[in-house]
């Protein structure tokens, strides 16, 4: 149920919201994920089957980006649950849950798809990762609508780039073509979260910036209740498939800095002003860490030559 509290902001977003399903409608196809699979490499599994690496030519930083990035969208039931708690189940709002969830379920079956034809990752491993990951059901819970919005914008920007790193690493036509295309419906939510949590801003920017400073400064990719999650995440980050660096350059300036604009937003109160300054002293901070991590991944790099 949506808090109380929130019902007055969705209900002026409304019109909005009905402007961006409008050119998400415009700006989307619908894709088929049995046309992408390559079904020919696929054979039946015998009963004492064991899977082995050396049966796929991928390095294993690319399996791990694969099976967290699989069971984050293996969880859809879990998020579902909280995207129409935060905006509800009725008008333009639940159309656009609806939507969204709708999308989102391609995304899972076409990748377990894949890697199951491929065995690309031990499916073994991956069904019973589904099954924790799945009876677990965690994921993040933004405490209000503005919330939400700031908090799904930057998660599937991250989702994004993410899946689309993951595929620029696999040497199979197939999988980079998969990857490419999930990515691209998780661009059109970014830009529709974008767009929404912008119109926010304008409506209430004291609200949003205090928003902003819960989700920015707390934000964490979804994985929390994924088997050994830490430990992938930290293999994903050694690769550069998704990192600090990543989340600064392609998230925190782009998105926070410059399009939202938080440096220039006007008419906030005293709580919000201090806010943004914590705001802005993290990015800083990020940026710093930032520039660190990419210099000594260089230097790894150069060694490795």
């Amino acid at each position: 149920m949506v808090r109380d509290a929130d019902v007055d902001l969705l209900h002026e977003l409304e019109g909005e919201v009905e402007r961006l399903l409008e050119r998400h409608y415009s700006a989307t196809k619908m894709w088929h994920p049995h046309k992408l699979v390559p079904w020919s490499r696929g054979e039946d599994f015998d009963d004492d089957y064991e899977w082995s690496p050396e049966e796929a030519n991928v390095p294993a930083e690319v399996r791990s980006a694969l099976f967290v990035n699989l069971l984050t969208e293996d969880n859809l039931p879990y998020y579902f649950r909280d995207i129409e708690r935060m905006f509800g189940a009725d008008g333009p709002w639940g159309e656009w849950t609806r939507r969204w969830t709708a999308e989102e379920a391609r995304h899972a079956a076409v990748i377990r798809d894949y890697l199951t034809v491929t065995r690309t990752i031990d499916p073994v491993e991956l069904e019973e990762g589904r099954m924790v990951q799945m009876c677990g059901g965690k994921v993040p819970q933004p405490p209000s609508s503005i919330d939400g919005l700031v908090y799904v914008t930057l998660q599937e920007l991250a989702t994004r780039i993410s899946h689309r790193n993951t595929g620029a690493l696999l040497e199979d036509r197939a999988g980079y073509d998969i990857m490419r295309r999930v990515a691209i419906d998780e661009n059109h939510h970014f830009l529709f979260y974008r767009d929404a949590a912008a119109a926010a801003m304008e409506i209430d920017p004291s609200q949003a910036v205090e928003a902003m400073e819960r989700q920015v400064i707390g934000f964490a990719m979804p994985g929390e209740g994924i088997p050994a999650f830490t430990a992938h995440a930290r293999v994903i980050a050694s690769a550069g498939i998704y990192n600090l660096a990543v989340h600064h350059e392609q998230i925190l300036e782009p998105i926070v800095v410059k399009f939202w604009n938080l440096p220039g937003l006007e008419g906030l109160t005293a709580e919000a002003e201090q806010a943004r300054e914590r705001v802005m002293a993290y990015i800083d901070k990020s940026a710093r860490v930032a520039a660190r991590l990419k210099e000594r991944q260089e230097a790894r790099e150069a060694v490795s030559a």
